[in-house]
C-alpha cells in the first residue's frame, strides 16, 4: 500500500488543535466565505458551540414523492477505490462476504497505482524506478486475488478487454467468471501526480481547469494516453454507475476525521496533513459521491434503486482494531496474492504483485490496515418502528433517499418515496408521545470541487398523519466551520418520558453535540457536550433510571453522557465497535476478539464480530462468516435461510416476541422472526 504522502495546502508548522492546509473542494477564498455565511449568532456558555443553519445558496432536501420507489431485478456490488488495493484493505471482509453470497462484482480503480515506479522487495529496497510495470504488476496481482477469492487458482487467466464509454473515453477490463460468480476489474488509470509531482486526483478535485493524463501500464489492451479534466471523470463514473445499474456502490471516506499528526508520522504514514486518510481516497471518495448524487438525479425513471456504504481509510491505524482472528486471518490472506513474490512464475513479465506487500506484510506492518474494516456512516441500516398490532415499519435509504417500508404479512412491502436526499446511508428514527414518527439523517447538502464550499447537514422528517409526512427540515450543522462540519456523524434520536426528543451526534472533536425537540415541537439551539474523543457510532436509550443516556466507543474505555453532559463510567475495557445498552447492562466486543463483554455481569458466549444490538432479552450480531444470528438465554439462532445484513441489522422487540430487519446486496429488505429459525 504505499503512496506518496498527501499534501495539498502549505506546509508550515501545524497550529495547536487546527488542521493544516485546505480541505478538499475549499480555497482560502471560499473557506472565508463559507465560514462568515455560516456563522452563527450567540452562545449558551463556555462548554457549548451553537451550530449552523444552510446558507441560502443550499438547495432544500429533495422532496417526498409518496409514492413506491424503484426496486432492482438483480443485485449488483459496484465498488470505486483509488489504488489497487484499497478494497483489500479497507472493503473486506465485506466484499467477500457479498461475492460469497454470489453478487457480481464489479471494482472502478481511479489511479494506475504507479506511485514511484519502485517495487519493492524486502531484499532490494531500491529498484530502478519503472512505473508503466509497477502499474502492471500490481494489476496482476489483483487478478490473482480475486482468482482465489472465486476459489480458482492464482494464475488463472483472465479476459482481458477494452471497454468503451461515453465521450471517448475507454477503460482496461478485465473479467472472471466461476461457477455463476463473476468478477470485473476495470482500470481507468489516471496518473497518481501531474507532470509538476502534485498529487493528481486531488488537484483535479481542486483546481479549475486542471488536465490529468492516464498512464498506460505494460501489457495493458489499452495502448493510448487518454486526458481527463472535472468533469470528465465524473461524466465517466456515471456512466459506470448507468452501465451496470449497481444495487450496492462501496466507496471511501469522503470526509474523513481530522487527525493532528507531526510532519515524520505524515510523510512516514502517507497521510494527508491534518486529516486521517491518503489524500487519493478522499478525492475519489469525493468524485465517487458527486457522481452517485447526479446518477440519483438525473437517471431516466427516477432514483435508481442503490444502497452506498462508505469504507474509513486510515483511519482503522488511529482507532481500535475490531477483526477477531478467525476474520482477520480470512482478510489477510486476500492480500497475499496481491502482494505475491518475485519468483512468482505468473507469466507477466512486469511483475506478478506488489511486492513491497507480500508474504505476512499486512499482518506484520505497524499501520495496522488490515486488522480493522470501519464503516463512515456506522449504525442499523434499517430504522425501526412498531405500532400496536406488533406490525414494523422500516425506514431506510434508497438511492440516498429516504424510504419507508411497511410490514404486510410477515414481509415488508415495496419501499414509500420520502425524499429527503442525498443523504448518508443511515437514519434514526424515534416515536413521539403520540405515536407519531420522527426521522433524522444526515444530508450531503453540497459536494462539489473546484473551490465550492462543502456543506453537510442535519434533516428532520415529521410525521404527520399514518401514511403522511411534513416538509423536511435542517437542524442546520453544530459546526461553524464548513471543513469541521464535513467530520461530523450520522444522528441518532431518544424520545425521553416526559415528551422531549433529544438528537445526539459526534462533532469535529469526537465528542458529541445535542438538539432537544420540545413537546411544542421546536427546537433547541446546538449544545457541544464535549467528551471523547470516541469513534461515530453513538448509543442512545432511556434508562432503568427513566433518564437518557448517550454510549460511544473510544479509544481506551467506554465514554458516557446524559443530556447534562460527561458522566465518566469507572474503568470499563476498551471497545472495538459501538455499544449495546439494555436492562441495565452494556454488551460490547474488546479489540481484536470475538468475545461479547458485559461489564459487571456474568460471562456472554456470543462468539461473532462487528458491534451487537440489544432489545428486551435479547442480543443480535453476525457470526464470524457474517450471518445473522440472535442470543436468548444463552441460546443462539440464526435464520433457516440466512440473508446477507449490509453493515448491521436491526432489532425490535414486542409483545410477539423479536423481529430482526435488514437490507441485503440487492437493495431489498429482509425480516426474520426468530420462530422460523434454527440453531
Amino acid at each position: 500500500m504505499r503512496k506518496r504522502p498527501a499534501i495539498f495546502g502549505s506546509e508550515k508548522p501545524l497550529k495547536r488543535g487546527k488542521p493544516q492546509g485546505f480541505p478538499l473542494g475549499v480555497s482560502r477564498r471560499g473557506l472565508l466565505a463559507g465560514g462568515a455565511a455560516l456563522a452563527a449568532a450567540g452562545s449558551l456558555g463556555a462548554c457549548s458551540r451553537t451550530g449552523t443553519a444552510p446558507p441560502p445558496h443550499t438547495t432544500a432536501p429533495s422532496p417526498a414523492t409518496g409514492r413506491a420507489a424503484a426496486q432492482a431485478e438483480r443485485a449488483l456490488l459496484l465498488q470505486v477505490l483509488a489504488h489497487p488495493d484499497d478494497d483489500l484493505y479497507f472493503m473486506n471482509p465485506d466484499t467477500q462476504h457479498s461475492l460469497d453470497a454470489g453478487t457480481p462484482l464489479v471494482c472502478v480503480y481511479v489511479t494506475a497505482g504507479e506511485a514511484n515506479g519502485m517495487n519493492k522487495t524486502p531484499t532490494d529496497r531500491t529498484p530502478a524506478p519503472n512505473k508503466a510495470a509497477y502499474s502492471s504488476a500490481r494489476h496482476q496481482g489483483l487478478r490473482q486475488s480475486y482468482a482465489t477469492q472465486l476459489g480458482l487458482p492464482v494464475f488463472t487467466r483472465w479476459n482481458n478487454s477494452v471497454l468503451r464509454l461515453r465521450n471517448g473515453f475507454q477503460a482496461e477490463v478485465s473479467t472472471l467468471e466461476h461457477r455463476g460468480r463473476r468478477v470485473e476489474l476495470i482500470h481507468l488509470d489516471l496518473a497518481m501526480h501531474t507532470p509538476a509531482g502534485h498529487m493528481g486526483l486531488p488537484a483535479l478535485w481542486r483546481d479549475r481547469g486542471l488536465l490529468l493524463r492516464t498512464l498506460v501500464p505494460e501489457g495493458s489492451p489499452l495502448r493510448t494516453v487518454q486526458t481527463y479534466d472535472y468533469d470528465s471523470l465524473i461524466d465517466v463514473l456515471v456512466a459506470l454507475f448507468e452501465r451496470y445499474r449497481p444495487t450496492l456502490v462501496q466507496t471511501l471516506d469522503p470526509d474523513p476525521d481530522i487527525q493532528v499528526s507531526d510532519r515524520i508520522t505524515q510523510l512516514r504514514d502517507s497521510e494527508q496533513i491534518g486529516y486521517s486518510d491518503h489524500a487519493d481516497h478522499t478525492a475519489v471518495a469525493c468524485f465517487s459521491w458527486a457522481a452517485l448524487i447526479r446518477w440519483a438525479q438525473e437517471a431516466k425513471g427516477g432514483p435508481p434503486a442503490f444502497l452506498a456504504t462508505a469504507f474509513r481509510g486510515y483511519y482503522n491505524h488511529h482507532w481500535p482494531k475490531n477483526l477477531p482472528p478467525q476474520v482477520l486471518e480470512e482478510k489477510a490472506a486476500h492480500l497475499v496474492p496481491y502482494g505475491a513474490a518475485p519468483d512468482w512464475q505468473c507469466g507477466n513479465p512486469s511483475g506478478c504483485g506488489d511486492y513491497n506487500v507480500g508474504g505476512d506484510r499486512p499482518l506484520t506492518n505497524r499501520k495496522g490496515w488490515v486488522r480493522a474494516t470501519h464503516y463512515r456512516y456506522p449504525g442499523p441500516r434499517l430504522a425501526l418502528q412498531q405500532n400496536s398490532g406488533g406490525a414494523l415499519t422500516a425506514y431506510g435509504v434508497l438511492g440516498l433517499r429516504a424510504v419507508r417500508y411497511d410490514e404486510k404479512g410477515g414481509a415488508f412491502g415495496d419501499p414509500v418515496d420520502l425524499g429527503g436526499g442525498p443523504l448518508a446511508p443511515m437514519l434514526s428514527s424515534t416515536a413521539l408521545q403520540d405515536g407519531r414518527h420522527l426521522v433524522s439523517g444526515l444530508r450531503l447538502s453540497a459536494i462539489e470541487g473546484r473551490g465550492a464550499t462543502h456543506l453537510r447537514e442535519i434533516v428532520v422528517l415529521e410525521q404527520r398523519g399514518p401514511r403522511t409526512y411534513g416538509s423536511w427540515s435542517s437542524l442546520g450543522n453544530p459546526e461553524d466551520d464548513p471543513d469541521r462540519g464535513r467530520r461530523i456523524g450520522v444522528p441518532v434520536t431518544v424520545t425521553a418520558p416526559d415528551g422531549r426528543v433529544h438528537l445526539f451526534v459526534r462533532n469535529a472533536d469526537q465528542g458529541i453535540s445535542t438538539r432537544v425537540r420540545a413537546t411544542s415541537g421546536t427546537w433547541s439551539p446546538w449544545r457541544d457536550l464535549g467528551g471523547g474523543p470516541v469513534q461515530d457510532g453513538l448509543t442512545a436509550v432511556v434508562g432503568d433510571d427513566r433518564q437518557v443516556h448517550v454510549y460511544a466507543p473510544g479509544r481506551y474505555t467506554v465514554h458516557h453522557w446524559t443530556p447534562d453532559g460527561p458522566d465518566p463510567l469507572p474503568g470499563l475495557p476498551a471497545p472495538a465497535d459501538a455499544i449495546a445498552a439494555a436492562g441495565g447492562r452494556l454488551y460490547y466486543r474488546p479489540p481484536a476478539s470475538d468475545r461479547l463483554l458485559s461489564p459487571g455481569g456474568p460471562t456472554v458466549r456470543f462468539p461473532g464480530y462487528g458491534p451487537v444490538s440489544a432489545a428486551g432479552p435479547y442480543l443480535l450480531g453476525r457470526s464470524a462468516s457474517g450471518r445473522v444470528q440472535l442470543l436468548r438465554d444463552g441460546r443462539i439462532t440464526r435464520p433457516a435461510t440466512a440473508p446477507l445484513s449490509l453493515d448491521g441489522p436491526a432489532l425490535s422487540a414486542g409483545r410477539r416476541g423479536p423481529t430482526v430487519a435488514g437490507l441485503s446486496p440487492d437493495a431489498r429488505p429482509w425480516l426474520w422472526r426468530p420462530a422460523q429459525t434454527q440453531a
